[in-house]
């Protein structure tokens, strides 16, 4: 265990019920007692003894579900009690429960610079869920804060490890590998968390757009890619449709084109098939030579 570092560990309490029921009895045979001695002598035990578990009833303490209390002894840590119902404890302990149950946050907006520099926003959602009550208590200062800085500092340092969009040289980008990016994100939260006893148990990029000031100018390019890409895609059809035409031709023996009609052909075809508006066929009554 490193030097400051505290770590969870179980403390003996009573169940409070039999301690309530006990109490009861003792308290009940106090006051019979101090009727008693009240008319013989002066009741000085008794009201001492009454005095005394009276304090008692300040060791009481509810731990319910999904929660765990932490007790201290003027400072000292003693232990952390998950038993749920009513205990109890020596009164001398202080009491401060920690809730286990899964909670979630969002972050805000945040703009950064992805790895090839522009701005982006980007946002996550962080599942999270306290383990160590011990270490959530002592080892920081306010784990709920602590657990939202460190959060939001992670999904920084993770937002500028990848670029927006998949290029040659990237494998994995903001926003073609979710699930990639999500994973890398949680154990990036999860390492800085550890010291605070939370366990991260999701992790994901719940908004992710370029920045106002770029994002006309990044739109106009994805616009341009997505043209050249479909453009890419039509000529490479237009061809295979030409060469399979002309092979067609040829196998048929429908007609025999030297090579200047073929180059007249093969172009009419590319205009026919690439050009984006329909075309008006002009009919030849003539010869092909004419």
């Amino acid at each position: 265990m490193n030097k400051g570092h505290i770590e969870e560990r179980e403390v003996a309490t009573l169940p409070g019920v039999p301690v309530v029921l006990l109490l009861l009895a003792a308290l009940g045979a106090d006051i019979w007692w101090g009727i008693q001695v009240v008319q013989h002598s002066a009741p000085f035990v008794p009201v001492l003894l009454a005095v005394v578990l009276a304090f008692c009833w300040l060791g009481f303490f509810i731990v319910q579900p999904n929660q765990a209390a932490v007790l201290q002894f003027f400072g000292k840590f003693i232990g952390v009690e998950r038993k749920n119902g009513l205990r109890w404890a020596n009164p001398f302990y202080s009491k401060q429960t920690v809730t286990l149950r899964v909670r979630n946050f969002e972050s805000g907006k945040l703009k950064v610079n992805e790895l090839e520099g522009s701005p982006i926003e980007i946002a996550a959602v962080v599942v999270w869920q306290v383990h160590d009550a011990a270490e959530a208590t002592f080892n920081v200062d306010n784990y709920e804060n602590f657990v939202h800085v460190q959060s939001e500092a992670a999904l920084r340092q993770m937002a500028t490890s990848y670029p927006y969009d998949l290029q040659e040289e990237h494998k994995i980008a903001l926003r073609s590998h979710s699930k990639e990016i999500n994973q890398h994100l949680q154990e990036e939260i999860q390492e800085r968390l550890a010291k605070a006893g939370v366990t991260v148990l999701e992790a994901r990029v719940s908004h992710l757009a370029y920045a106002p000031e770029i994002a006309q100018a990044m739109l106009q390019r994805q616009q341009a890619a997505a043209i050249i890409a479909a453009r890419t895609r039509i000529v490479e059809g237009a061809v295979s449709m030409v060469h399979m035409a002309l092979e067609q031709l040829a196998q048929k023996d429908v007609v025999r084109l030297d090579e200047e009609r073929k180059a007249a052909m093969v172009s009419n075809l590319l205009v026919v098939l690439c050009g984006e508006r329909g075309t008006q066929p002009i009919l030849n009554t003539g010869t092909l030579y004419n």
